[in-house]
């Protein structure tokens, strides 16, 4: 028996034991994902028949927002209502190892004994759009592990950081009183792809302005007709205050995703964009695989020479790699 097919009956075993909770398999499908393993399409094989059910919430927010404290809550909540939860907390690398800066229980001790909690801390490796290039599979182990309701927790806030949205069914954004949020949210794109907005930290001074700017700009926002209209909600995360009205109104987009058949088409432009980012993926590491003299640099120098015009050299690269 070849190396490989030993390593694919082992995946095969490794999906068979995340689908009976142990914690310890689903660790290791995670870290297989997030590294790039070559058994990456073995794993995703073994897991689709799993996939597709679970509740996938994105929260975003400005550093200091209280997304951590939100997403704890949010824990304790989902878990009263009988549902098993899982966490991806992506953080930022550290620049040397690219690894995960702040780790699993650092955020949520509470819930570190609970086996109906998985909880990720996943590096974002740099990558600009505040997600893990892995994460859209890590979602999918974590449904095939049996969680219904998965939460993906975003580095921050920012223009290129609002591809939350093309991952989850429901994206919360964070706002808090004195971070000038409302303001950043309409310079960042960020109105666009909330579905809710959670004005955390709401006992501070200027929590009611906050209010009042967010819900300011929802009415003054375009949207066509049987469009959602984003729902504003006040919270105190770190008492626990108002994390009701956040589930609930979770709840009142879920409904609405279902009822208007939303709830299909936002999943098919997900599965889109996974097989692009797969196929892009999978070209890069051809190019980078050309011999030397062949590949990306020997065109660049052509190019830079005016030996060579761009679409000439994107064409010869094409044309080696299809021999």
């Amino acid at each position: 028996m070849t190396g490989s097919l030993r390593r694919s009956r082992d995946i095969g075993r490794l999906v068979a034991l995340a689908r009976d909770g142990d914690p310890r398999a689903v660790a290791r499908l995670l870290t297989l994902v997030e590294n790039g393993d070559p058994l990456l399409p073995e794993i995703a094989g073994a897991l689709a028949p799993h996939v597709g059910g679970a509740q996938v919430i994105g929260l975003t927010g400005s550093p200091g927002v209280g997304k951590s404290t939100t997403t704890n809550e949010l824990v304790r909540a989902f878990r009263e209502q009988g549902h098993r939860v899982g966490v991806l907390a992506v953080d930022p690398s550290s620049p040397f190892t690219g690894g995960a800066i702040l780790g699993d229980r650092v955020r949520m001790q509470d819930h570190a004994t609970d086996a109906g909690v998985y909880i990720r801390s996943m590096s974002s490796r740099g990558h600009l759009g505040g997600l893990s290039a892995a994460t859209p599979q890590a979602v999918r182990v974590l449904e095939g592990a049996g969680c219904d309701v998965v939460l993906v927790e975003t580095v921050g806030v920012g223009q290129a950081e609002v591809e939350v949205a093309s991952l989850a069914d429901t994206t919360l954004v964070l706002l808090a009183p004195g971070m000038g949020d409302a303001i950043q949210a309409v310079k960042a794109g960020i109105l666009e792809i909330a579905d809710v907005f959670v004005i955390n930290k709401a006992d501070r001074d200027g929590a009611d302005a906050t209010y009042r700017d967010t819900q300011g700009m929802i009415a003054l926002g375009e949207r066509s007709a049987g469009q959602w209209r984003p729902l504003v909600v006040r919270a105190v995360a770190l008492r626990g205050e108002g994390v009701e009205d956040v589930v609930a109104a979770i709840g009142k987009h879920r409904a609405w995703l279902v009822e208007t058949g939303e709830a299909g088409r936002r999943r098919e432009r997900r599965a889109a964009a996974e097989i692009e980012a797969i196929a892009l993926g999978t070209l890069r590491a051809r190019i980078g695989g050309l011999r030397p003299g062949a590949g990306l640099e020997a065109l660049a120098a052509d190019v830079a020479a005016g030996r060579l015009d761009p679409y000439a050299a994107a064409a010869t690269l094409l044309d080696r790699l299809g021999h």
